[in-house]
């Protein structure tokens, strides 16, 4: 018989970290005392939820452990990510998530046998590559905006620039000034 109280209370305290983690992020990315508070929060609220499962018994146990794990190691890599604010971080992050919920999953299917198991193991698995899959896309996509953002730029300062050639002295360096720092007006 399974319980269902240790699997709502891991996705509750991975929904708390999850949370957390992006609130820590959208506040203040690469501010460290912000980064070690959301690692602290993870690790106490895994402490909690690994003391729930010690309730359980047999796979539940094991599922509810995997859940804990998985929930801590979710919202560090989150906190990570936000912390070093990076395309390489989030794909990094997102790795690592996926990684977590295919151990999840994977010890889930444990609770069946046969044929049934080796299916559950390998749409686990098959869910794991899609998200790792994901993940590079989502580097790739954030890289490319990057550069595309770059790029938008200095044809922008190209074209101002190209406005003030027809300036001469002062007047020409504060126009060039303005057209490489659009920021400063």
């Amino acid at each position: 018989m399974r319980t269902t109280t240790p699997h709502r209370l891991a996705r509750a305290v991975a929904a708390a970290v999850g949370a957390l983690a992006l609130a820590a992020g959208a506040q203040a990315a690469g501010d460290k005392t912000v980064y070690e508070q959301a690692q602290a929060t993870a690790k106490a609220q895994y402490d909690t939820a690994r003391k729930q499962c010690d309730s359980l018994s047999g796979n539940a146990k094991d599922v509810c452990v995997t859940e804990a794990k998985a929930t801590r190691t979710t919202a560090e890599a989150r906190a990570k990510a936000s912390y070093e604010g990076t395309p390489k971080a989030q794909q990094k992050a997102a790795e690592d998530v996926a990684r977590a919920e295919y151990s999840v999953a994977k010890e889930r299917c444990d609770e069946r046998s046969g044929n049934a198991e080796d299916v559950c193991e390998k749409d686990a698995k098959a869910a794991y590559e899609r998200a790792k899959a994901e993940a590079r896309l989502d580097k790739t996509v954030g890289e490319a905006r990057q550069e595309a953002v770059e790029h938008k730029r200095e044809a922008t300062i190209d074209a101002q620039a190209e406005r003030c050639d027809s300036l001469a002295g002062d007047a020409k360096a504060a126009c060039l000034d303005r057209a490489r720092n659009p920021l400063r007006d």
